[in-house]
């Protein structure tokens, strides 16, 4: 029990610094582009990160709680179980919903789920990078178009970033389970 807490949470802290270097490197680019001053840009690049990975952090712990609320569900335990028996659910996505301990970071499984992450995360990631950068430059132009290109670049990131992370959760689980049954 504990080792899976604290393995749970090493994974988490992993994903989560993950995430921030890949927001301090995007961040720092798109600021330069958009005011061509190098300190700036850093300043946009390390302040605005640090609010957006505090903020990312809640983001994903509250879907993890929306996507562990729904996978605990009866409706989609039925529909798990159907579509195992028709064998459209493979061994690894079985044991990724249902065999392992611990908490998953995986993407929502239907397309209408991923998008309101999605989305969710994008005007989360707006709100953040407006304000940030409204405080730094003292300008609203700037601060706008920081807040509308850097987060689109970033979102695009993020999915990336999201689906990289879903499958190391599966390949882990995929380990457990192939472990378990030796």
């Amino acid at each position: 029990m504990v080792t899976a807490i604290v393995r749970s949470v090493r994974e988490l802290a992993l994903k989560i610094a993950s995430y921030g270097v890949m927001h301090l490197i995007v961040a720092i680019l798109v600021a330069f582009a958009i005011t061509r001053d190098w300190r700036l840009a850093l300043a946009v690049g390390v302040v605005e990160p640090f609010f957006q990975t505090i903020a990312y952090s809640f983001h994903d712990r509250i879907w993890h709680r929306i996507e562990r609320r729904r996978r605990l569900s009866g409706i989609e335990e039925s529909a798990e179980a159907f579509t195992a028996r028709l064998e459209v659910m493979d061994a690894a996505e079985q044991n990724r919903a249902h065999g392992h301990d611990g908490h998953s970071h995986a993407l929502p499984r239907s397309f209408r789920d991923i998008a309101l992450k999605t989305v969710t995360y994008g005007v989360m990631h707006f709100v953040v990078a407006v304000t940030v950068a409204m405080a730094l430059t003292g300008n609203w132009r700037i601060a706008l178009a920081i807040g509308l290109i850097e987060p689109l670049v970033q979102t695009v990131f993020f999915t990336v970033h999201d689906r990289i992370w879903t499958r190391i959760d599966a390949r882990k689980a995929l380990r457990r389970g192939t472990a378990a049954s030796a």
